[in-house]
C-alpha cells in the first residue's frame, strides 16, 4: 500500500471508507467511479475479489437508452436504474454503497437514487 503522504484527499478518504465497509455474496458492494464525462457502476464480491458486473454509459445497450437524456446527472441516474435492474436479474436485492472517495452529491448521489428506484435497497 502507499504512503497516505503522497495520495490525494480523495485516495485518502477511499482508504478510510474501504477499512470500514466490504461486499459480501448476499450483499455485495456497490462501487461508483466518477470521470468527467462518465460514471461507472459495478457490483463487488469482495470474499471472492470479483466483479460481478459493470454499467458504464459506454456499454452499446445502455448507450440506446441513454442517448435520449440530455445532462450528466440525469444519466447517471439512468445508470443507476440500469445497475438495479441487472442485479435484480442475478436475485442480488441489497447491496453496500460505496461512493469511493466522492461526496455524496451530484452525480453520485443519482446513481445512488436511481438504484434505489430500480429496488436496490443500501
Amino acid at each position: 500500500m502507499k504512503k497516505l503522504k503522497n495520495l490525494t484527499s480523495r485516495e485518502k478518504i477511499k482508504f478510510k471508507i474501504r477499512k470500514k465497509i466490504g461486499g459480501t455474496e448476499e450483499r455485495p458492494r456497490l462501487v461508483v467511479f466518477r470521470s468527467l464525462n462518465h460514471i461507472y457502476a459495478q457490483l463487488v464480491d469482495d470474499t471472492t475479489g470479483k466483479t460481478i458486473f459493470t454499467v458504464s454509459p459506454l456499454n452499446k445497450e445502455v448507450q440506446e437508452k441513454i442517448s435520449s437524456e440530455k445532462g450528466k446527472v440525469s444519466k447517471s441516474k439512468l445508470v443507476g436504474k440500469i445497475t438495479a435492474e441487472k442485479a435484480l436479474e442475478k436475485n442480488i436485492k441489497s447491496v453496500v454503497f460505496d461512493r469511493n472517495g466522492y461526496l455524496y452529491h451530484g452525480r453520485v448521489k443519482a446513481v445512488a437514487d436511481g438504484a434505489r428506484e430500480g429496488g436496490l435497497k443500501f
